[in-house]
């Protein structure tokens, strides 16, 4: 696992580790299993504070990309069901929202789009 923190970059040093983390596991980089560092101890590697890289863990557990088993350590999850999931549901809430607010399907579409290409056009 390979990670690097840049100090001119505009995301903060957790968003930057919570990234790097979830785009290796997608790439397979890290495959499902693969158990990463404690937080203390990719804190130290890093030179970033504790709590900055617990809170990264935090949003890849809550991403489904990670899994804590406890004092055992914490492991890349199967990517699939859980990301696949949590996408479905948010786009259900947003279909239901556009909805709601009277937009017509291909503004809903257009409205999308944009939002997929602002992020990952990046």
């Amino acid at each position: 696992m390979k990670i690097r923190i840049r100090i001119d970059d505009s995301a903060p040093p957790y968003e930057q580790v919570r990234a790097q983390i979830s785009e290796q596991a997608r790439a397979g980089v890290l495959p499902v299993g693969y158990r990463l560092p404690t937080v203390r101890g990719l804190a130290e590697s890093l030179g970033l504070a504790v709590n900055t890289v617990a809170k990264a863990y935090r949003a890849l557990e809550g991403d489904g990309v990670i899994e804590t088993r406890g004092r055992r350590g914490t492991y890349v999850a199967a990517a699939g069901s859980a990301a696949q999931r949590e996408a479905s549901l948010a786009a259900q809430a947003y279909a239901d929202r556009a909805h709601r607010l009277g937009l017509g399907e291909d503004e809903a579409l257009a409205a999308v789009r944009d939002a997929l290409r602002a992020a990952y056009e990046g």
